[in-house]
């Protein structure tokens, strides 16, 4: 058994779906046995930014699709949101719950949008159990930027809520600027991506971020964090007060900035890969294994290959990261790159405890037995054939990975054997810690 505080070889006692008992040979009698010889048993991974686009227009992606490559890969929990179809209201939180009902292989909380006319919904939607709100502070996938102005008085009503947050930071002015430039120019190479969507952008909206989070006190984190200047200008906030998290994502790890000159589209993503040199990746690497990135996600916004073909300014941003993101972590600790311990932690227990996930992130009594049995030993090659993604691809395709995910169980069912969902589609809705808790959450 691993955590946050590294291995311990102890027994686990499932009993109603949760972890009744850590122990060591204690002779209980059980219904059913799990051999785990020889094998690492992890807490299920906790992404806790995933878009699955449904409802709305789910050709990227869907529930089903989506969560069934969050199970295969040792995901049993995620966080959504969808752009196409934003929960800005308690009606359509509701209507997202019904038409999600049976869909999911694996327990999922919802979060909310900040849109420019919602501003009066916001405690409503915290109290009805969204995790977080999503706020952009560039226009992207068609969302209105929100200024300094407008972020300063919604993160000071979340604040009062005591509710969290996850903003995407790339200036508006900026990124606004060198589009123009650009499409002036008529650039449509691939090198658009990095030109546009800076790395001064990003520093500048995280650093305006980063002090409304300090003035307001509001729990705010930083989504898909792409390079260590950022986190400085987060922890210089951070160390005044600030309640501030930084999250980042594999593609920050593995891919290259020249990446997008000669795939285009297929590496068009925001903020984009930032990493030159191998001094690049091995800096965000140690920023990860000190602490200083507080936690992991997929960022899984997916898209076909037909839909990325669009060109570099109409293909839609994002990449598929469910079905590779533990195998990648896992290969990069067998690897000595990081640790077990470390992924526990910053896939699992450290997003579960900051957005208030009860009952997940950790293996330990009382929380739900929430599993992932992995072979050392074992070892596969990414390929796109074996995506269950709707995008059908991978950016990792062809790169060999030292480990193996041979079971994962979900609240003590086993919801996936060796990289193939089973039929037991029982994940639930997830709520925030706002909700006020009544039977229908447990």
């Amino acid at each position: 058994m691993i955590g946050s505080s590294g291995p311990a070889p102890l027994d686990v006692w499932i009993r109603g779906g949760r972890i009744a008992e850590l122990s060591r040979g204690s002779g209980h009698a059980a219904a059913e046995e799990i051999d785990a010889t020889g094998l690492l048993v992890l807490p299920g991974m906790v992404d806790t930014h995933v878009h699955l686009m449904e409802p709305g227009d789910p050709s990227r992606e869907n529930f089903l699709a989506g969560s069934s490559a969050a199970v295969a890969n040792g995901v049993t929990t995620i966080v959504e949101h969808t752009h196409s179809w934003p929960v800005t209201t308690v009606r359509r939180l509701a209507e997202k719950r019904a038409v999600l009902a049976g869909r999911s292989h694996v327990d999922y909380g919802l979060s909310a949008h900040v849109w420019p006319d919602n501003a009066d919904q916001l405690g409503d939607l915290w109290r009805a159990g969204v995790v977080f709100f999503k706020i952009f502070t560039c226009t992207t996938h068609g969302i209105e930027a929100a200024g300094s102005d407008r972020l300063l008085s919604v993160l000071t009503e979340l604040a009062r809520l005591d509710a969290s947050s996850l903003i995407h930071c790339e200036d508006e002015l900026i990124t606004a600027a060198n589009e123009r430039l650009l499409r002036h120019e008529g650039r449509d190479d691939g090198g658009v991506i990095p030109a546009w969507r800076s790395r001064e952008a990003e520093v500048v909206a995280a650093a305006v971020t980063a002090t409304l989070a300090r003035l307001t006190q509001a729990r705010v984190t930083v989504a898909h964090v792409s390079h260590p200047g950022v986190l400085e200008v987060l922890e210089s906030e951070r160390q005044r007060g600030a309640m501030i998290a930084a999250e980042s994502c594999p593609q920050y790890f593995y891919l290259r900035e020249q990446d997008v000159t000669e795939l285009g589209a297929f590496r068009k993503f925001t903020p984009p890969a930032r990493a030159r040199t191998a001094e690049d990746e091995d800096a965000i690497w140690a920023a990860f294994n000190s602490g200083r990135i507080h936690h992991l996600s997929t960022d899984h916004a997916p898209a076909t290959r037909e839909q990325k073909a669009a060109g570099i300014w109409d293909a839609p941003f994002g990449l598929p990261g469910l079905d590779t993101t533990l195998p990648l972590m896992i290969d990069a600790a067998l690897s000595g790159r990081t640790t077990l311990a470390r992924i526990a932690e910053a896939y699992a227990e450290a997003p579960a405890r900051w957005y208030g996930l009860p009952g997940k992130g950790r293996i330990a009594q009382g929380l739900d037995a929430d599993l992932v049995l992995v072979d050392p030993q074992g070892s596969r090659t990414l390929s796109d054939a074996v995506v269950l993604s709707l995008a059908g691809w991978t950016p990792y395709a062809g790169r060999q990975v030292r480990g193996a995910i041979r079971r994962v169980l979900l609240r003590g069912v086993t919801v996936a054997v060796e990289g193939k969902p089973t039929e037991a589609r029982i994940g639930r809705w997830v709520p925030g810690p706002g909700k006020e808790r009544t039977q229908e959450c447990r």
